[in-house]
This record gives C-alpha cells, structure tokens and sequence, in this order.
C-alpha cells in the first residue's frame, strides 16, 4: 500500500504530497517546501549542528538530530521540532533564545538556532554541557557565554503526542521506500530486493542523500522491526539489535565496558547517537569505523536472518575487506552479541582524532588484556584505521601473550606492529603517523593498566 508521508512538526500534523521523494532530508524539505529557514545548512554531513531539530518521543523524551541526514522517509509518524516551533508563554521569545540573548551567546547567528535546540533538548535530558555541546559548531563567538547559558535552562514541559502509523510503502515515479514493521516483511523485501538500500539510523549512508544527492530506486529501513530493536543486558553481555541507536545503548556500557561507552560518547554528538547504530556501524564495514576494534577485541558475535534462518559468526569472520562483509544479498543484521570481559581481563578503548569530538579517527583501538599474577596470559589487540579493515594484530597479541605485566612487554609488542600492518597515508595521518601512533597506544596501555587513576577520563562514560 502507497501512502503519504505523515509526522507532528511543532505540534501540528503535516502530510506530504505523494511525489514527494521520501529521500529528500529534511533540511532540504524545512528550507524548500516548508519554507521554515530558521534551520541552517552548514556542513550537510552532520558535523556541525547548525541544522539541529528535535524528535520529541512518545516517552517525552527530546532526542537532538541533524536534519541534514534525517530522510524524509524516516520521519513518517514522527514528531520534529524546529526552532520556530519555540515560542514564549505570550507567544515571544522562548525562555532559551532570551537567555542567550541576553548572554551575549550569539554574533552572526548563523549557528544559534542549533544551539537553541540543542539546548531545548538539554533541559529535559540533563547530562554534562560539554556532551549537549559537543555537536554543535560556532565560529565567530567564544563558547563560555553558550557553555553558561546551557548550564541554567529549564525544562518547559511541552510535550508532543506522536501519533500511531502503521508500515507503510512511499512510491514515486524513480522511488520506492519501504517501512517493514516485521522480520518476515523485511526479509522477504530483502530477497525480492537484494539491491534495495537498508536503512538503519542513515548517520553513513544519509550523507549519499545529503552531499552526494543520489536517489536510490529501492530503500528498505529497518528502524521499525521489533527483533532489531532488541536491548537486553545479562550477567555475560549485551545483546543489541541492529536499529537500536547508540543513545540507547550508551547507557548498557558500563563497569567492565565503561571504556567501550567512554569511546561512543566520542563516536559522534547526542544528535549522532539518536539515529546512529551499531549494526550501521558494522554493515558499513569502513575501516575506520569506531565501534569495531572494541567489537573485535571483546570477541563479538553478529547474526544474520534471511527467509533461510539465522547464522551467528564472530565479528573477525564477518568482515571480510574495505567495505566488504559476509553478507548475503538476501541478509540483514539482526542482532549484536557483546561479551563482558572475564573478571581477570581488563579492555581499553582508544581514539586518535584531530579533535577530540565529532570527528573521525586516524588510528582506533580496542585492546583486552587477561592478568594472572602478573603475566599477560592473552591479549586481543585490534585497530582501526591500519588497512583496509579494522583488523586484529597477531605478531603484537603473541608478544604479549605470556609475558610479564611491564613496560618492556609492551615496547616488544609495539615493535612486533609493524609486522601486523602497512598504513595509507592520507589526509588524516601519513603511513609513519600512524604506526606511531598505534605504537604509542600500546605503549600506553600498560600505564592504563599499572596505574588506571592517570587515565580514569577514558573509563568514565
């Protein structure tokens, strides 16, 4: 059945023509058709946040997003709020734009509405300032006046009800978008459509829309299947599905994996984290994906569901080159397994950016170590950004592999890297850079296991 998109947009539902292309982002479709240019386009790849809107979750939740990669699709029986969605008890300024304001929180402006809505969300979400910022980029003011002015809004108890849509097919002329609602419907899209896009939270693939312009014939997003929205935690691990976003895994991450949550917090911006998901992270397969050296180290298991059944596979086994997975045409992910360490092991996560957010890695590590009086008795150590896939180090895990918990352990095993790999260069790092680099993590993973208290940022989520 084809029909019109439908969502809540600052309160009032809006239907769509049934021409319109379900992949148009919703920036363009706020500055186009909607004629609602209080939201910006600044960098259209999710970086800067000028574009930010709020989803307003039917638990009253407020989840910032970046309008640029959100697909019109995507949005059908939700609820978005733009900053011209914001007004004051008399129908002025809301509270927050008079708060910057009158804090000298703005120049040109050009980044300020962002800034509002993402401080619109803040107030109902809490959590650190640097975290509600961390998404949004300004150039031309200092960010102590924003940083304040953050620290004192209040919630002002809207709530939006969202309504209730079924699954639902939108069709153009050059388009087809399908919104499976469950695992039977998707797999069997995904055997007559072995071609089709899927479509988890688009954080990746939503910068083809955005910056590429392309338009694919087939798209089928997964976000609405109950069994890849599994959430499950036990004594052993996690078990997250394939559309679940980070935001909602981030919490799961703590005690043994606080490191592993340390790194999502870096991955990308709270409006990164409520669309992006881990099984997007693993599908695309990038080498310089952040979650997978973690994934890979930790021992983590993916399944996959076709009209076959399922198959279970480490994650080592599922990715297989640049951008290349053992997924079958008429696969999907289901599902994630993530183990917790053994008591007696111990995992580091690390990220070597330009910038400490929003930004993507030269070299990634995830490292676990097994301690026993002393001794090493194994080590998994995986990096990203050192090929053409996020891969484990064998000479260097061999390395260290029964010795002696000390700094010498730990310069062989840094020596036995450039066994393991052969950098690129490019813009993010020369070849050289980058050994060193993954060199010096290794070299400083024993400092973060003889004496953590000089490292405790990195296990804080």
């Amino acid at each position: 059945m084809t029909e019109s998109i439908t969502f809540v947009l600052n309160g009032a539902p809006v239907t769509l023509p049934p021409d319109t292309s379900p992949t148009m982002t919703l920036l363009d479709w706020l500055r186009g058709p909607a004629a609602l240019t209080g939201t910006k386009e600044g960098c259209a790849e999710g970086d800067c946040g000028a574009c930010t809107v709020v989803l307003e979750a039917a638990d009253g939740a407020r989840l910032p997003i970046n309008a640029c990669l959100a697909a019109l699709g995507q949005l059908h029986g939700a609820a978005i709020r733009t900053v011209e969605g914001l007004r004051g008890s008399q129908g002025d300024a809301h509270p927050i734009q008079r708060l910057l304001a009158e804090n000298d929180a703005t120049q040109c402006g050009f980044c300020t509405p962002g800034i509002v809505m993402s401080a619109w969300a803040h107030a109902r979400e809490g959590g650190a300032v640097h975290d509600a910022l961390a998404g949004n980029l300004c150039r031309c003011t200092g960010y102590r006046p924003i940083v304040e002015s953050l620290a004192r809004v209040e919630d002002d108890g809207i709530v939006t009800a969202t309504p209730a849509v079924a699954g639902t097919t939108f069709a153009t002329a050059t388009q087809i978008f399908h919104r499976p609602t469950t695992l039977p419907a998707l797999l069997a899209l995904r055997a007559a459509h072995p071609a089709a896009w899927l479509l988890a939270g688009g954080t990746d693939l939503g910068l083809r829309f955005s910056e590429h312009r392309e338009t694919p014939p087939h798209i089928i997003a997964v976000q609405g299947v109950a069994e890849l929205n599994v959430l499950r935690a036990d004594a052993d691990g996690i078990t997250v599905g394939a559309a679940v976003p980070y935001g909602r895994l981030l919490p799961l991450l703590d005690g043994s994996l606080a490191s592993f949550g340390a790194m999502l917090t870096r991955l990308g911006s709270r409006q990164i984290r409520a669309m992006g998901t881990l099984g997007g992270n693993l599908g695309t397969a990038s080498p310089i994906g952040d979650a997978l050296p973690p994934l890979l180290a930790l021992g983590a298991t993916v399944r996959l569901a076709s009209l076959s059944g399922e198959r279970e596979m480490p994650v080592e086994a599922f990715l297989l080159g640049y951008r290349k997975t053992a997924l079958a045409p008429d696969e999907v992910i289901l599902q994630l397994r993530i183990p917790r360490p053994p008591e007696d092991a111990v995992l580091a996560v690390e990220k070597v950016s330009k910038r400490h957010d929003q930004d993507i890695s030269a070299v990634s590590g995830g490292f676990a170590l097994q301690l026993v009086q002393g001794r090493i008795a194994a080590a998994v150590l995986a990096f990203g950004g050192m090929g053409p896939m996020a891969a484990r180090a064998r000479h260097a895990e061999a390395a260290l592999a029964g010795a002696l918990l000390a700094p010498a352990s730990f310069d062989a095993a840094a020596d036995a890297l450039a066994r393991d790999f052969t950098p690129l260069s490019d813009w993010r790092g020369s070849a050289g850079y980058r050994l060193a680099a993954a060199q010096g993590l290794l070299r400083r993973l024993y400092w973060r296991i003889a004496r953590p208290e000089l490292s405790a940022e990195v296990h804080a989520p």
